[in-house]
């Protein structure tokens, strides 16, 4: 089975799909079986790199007043306990360009989906910046990934241009909200959906 998981690091609903997703591919028992890579996908894609206020970019964003952002964090934590991760403050919305071109170079490597975990957990547990290179290159060498080569990459523009083509390809078959998840690239589950969800519709392709 082939999945194609387009997402951003800094889309909470992402961290809650990719959890219930393997949950659901380890109750199935396919987990070993199943091709999961990671597709670029940018929220906020203008973000400058000192990024800006959380709650004041969402409520701006979104429309939604601050009382309504609470009352949609608190759905999360939730959501995100039931499938074994936690949500934290996160108090700013960052760039995160060079997070997903480090992901594009772990993919080569073979680490891609221990970067993906490594990202959302520094962003959406600890609060972290997911664009600052010490974040970036210390969470690269936490997943095994080579840290002066991880730097060489951060220092230019390497891969830039492999993922702007994928988010133009994704952009353009479709994809405008995420987590999108393809499942042998023609079978589309979008949103955080439960475990159950990804479930029912993964055991037509066992």
């Amino acid at each position: 089975m082939k999945i194609d998981f387009v997402s951003d690091v800094a889309c909470p609903w992402c961290a809650v799909g990719l959890y219930s997703l393997e949950m659901a591919l380890k109750r199935l028992g396919v987990e070993e079986s199943v091709t999961l890579t990671f597709q670029p996908f940018e929220l906020n894609p203008t973000m400058p790199a000192e990024g800006e206020d959380a709650i004041e970019y969402l409520a701006r964003k979104y429309g939604r007043s601050p009382e309504q952002l609470a009352q949609t964090r608190e759905v999360l934590r939730k959501r995100g306990a039931a499938v074994g991760f936690t949500f934290g403050e996160r108090p700013r919305v960052w760039n995160t360009f060079d997070a997903h071109r480090l992901l594009y170079w772990a993919h080569q490597e073979g680490r891609q989906r221990e970067l993906k975990h490594a990202l959302l957990k520094a962003y959406h547990t600890d609060g972290e910046n997911p664009g600052a290179p010490e974040v970036l290159l210390r969470l690269a060498g936490e997943v095994d990934l080579d840290v002066g080569r991880a730097r060489s990459i951060l220092d230019s523009n390497e891969f830039a241009s492999e993922v702007r083509a994928r988010e133009r390809y994704y952009q353009e078959v479709g994809v405008h909200a995420v987590p999108s998840i393809i499942v042998n690239d023609r079978h589309l589950i979008q949103g955080g959906q439960p475990p159950e969800v990804f479930e029912e519709t993964l055991r037509k392709f066992k």
